[in-house]
């Protein structure tokens, strides 16, 4: 993206600058906090926090794919956890081949559970992911891949609205069922884990676990610039207007499917990326990642922090897995409840979110473009 553009975004933007220089100052002081900071002070950051904040800004950039969609183009996806999950996995598999003999049965080739289920040789779609590139490459390509294939169905026959949605979450659920399956050769119900390091660095290090949450935290950015460019181009223009009326667009002469399908594989592998970089922090990725539960929450995210924003969607993300954090250790049997109220108040009480509130501020409004002519 030319530096001109980012300039014109920011400059145009005052919640970008806001958000971006936010992002900035977090990806400056925390690393700094963990790894400079001595541990008798107020100022040191915790690994286990390090982690934590990167777990969220994974969360930030999924929420930021489904606000993509649904808050610029009026798409409603249940089904982004599967794209976050599928990248998971590919980075999942490559950290499962660079155990090698390090694991419990001290095969070189086949990670511990094909050895515990008895097979004798590394099925075909595992060759590769021993390269971190080609795994990198696999958790952008799958995901999008996926969306092409399911959206060029969906929208080239039109459909739209709830019935996309109910389709979505369905699908997720096809891949939940299909990857408990030991036979698939993914893990079963207890998915990939036990990782030791990627590339060549331990993920038990406190520089991997900053230089994990610096790579995050610069996807997000990334991530975050590219879909305002697109939102700020003609492109943009015409997904809103497909949007808000889509028949319109359609008899004006535009190829409202291919918009659609476009918008839906990019959304998609912005959420592989995230789930690549959500795995190597936590350690684990399981078949409960398809659960159509969690492609619900996300979309519960994005309508907390604000939909057709992008920052509050990455806002509502951090907030609201915050507020899990906290709710599913004091009150681990309140959490379900507060959830489903927060997005009952904010359905009636706040319809553009947090952000809304913000908004109507003259500090968080857009800069005009236009020139004062003094007479």
């Amino acid at each position: 993206m030319p530096s001109g553009t980012v300039m014109n975004i920011l400059l145009r933007d005052r919640g970008s600058t806001i958000f971006l220089g936010a992002l900035g100052l977090i990806i400056l002081f925390v690393p700094i906090g963990n790894l400079l900071i001595p541990e008798t002070s107020s100022f040191h950051v915790p690994t286990y926090l390090v982690s934590l904040l990167g777990k969220y800004i994974c969360f930030a950039l999924l929420a930021i794919s489904v606000d993509l969609i649904w808050g610029f183009c009026g798409i409603l996806s249940l089904g982004h956890g599967a794209f976050f999950a599928l990248g998971g996995y590919a980075m999942g598999m490559h950290l499962m081949r660079q155990i090698g003999d390090r694991g419990v049965y001290g095969n070189a080739v086949l990670p511990d559970f094909m050895v515990f289920l008895d097979w004798d040789s590394l099925p075909w779609y595992w060759y590769g992911f021993d390269n971190f590139v080609f795994a990198a490459f696999m958790a952008i390509l799958v995901p999008g891949t996926l969306a092409f294939a399911f959206g060029w169905l969906a929208f080239r026959s039109r459909v739209t609205g709830v019935y996309f949605a109910i389709i979505t979450q369905a699908m997720t659920f096809a891949l939940m069922l299909a990857f408990f399956r030991n036979d698939m050769g993914f893990g079963g119900n207890n998915g990939l884990t036990d990782f030791k390091d990627l590339l060549g660095f331990s993920l038990q290090s406190d520089l991997m676990r900053c230089s994990l949450f610096i790579a995050s935290a610069c996807a997000l950015a990334a991530g975050y610039l590219l879909c305002r460019f697109v939102t700020q181009s003609s492109l943009g223009q015409v997904l809103v207007a497909i949007r808000d009326a889509e028949s319109r667009v359609r008899f004006l002469g535009y190829r409202v499917a291919r918009y659609k399908l476009f918008i839906f594989t990019v959304s998609a592998m912005l959420a592989g990326v995230a789930g690549a970089l959500y795995v190597p922090q936590v350690g684990i990725i399981n078949p409960s990642e398809f659960a159509p539960p969690g492609s619900i929450e996300i979309v519960i995210w994005v309508a907390v922090g604000g939909r057709g924003t992008l920052y509050g969607a990455a806002l509502g993300a951090v907030l609201v897995n915050y507020a899990k954090t906290y709710f599913t250790g004091a009150l681990p049997d309140a959490w379900l409840y507060v959830l489903g109220a927060s997005f009952v108040f904010v359905t009636l009480f706040l319809p553009k979110g947090i952000v809304g509130i913000l908004s109507t501020q003259s500090f968080f409004k857009p800069r005009s473009n236009k020139l004062k002519v003094e007479t």
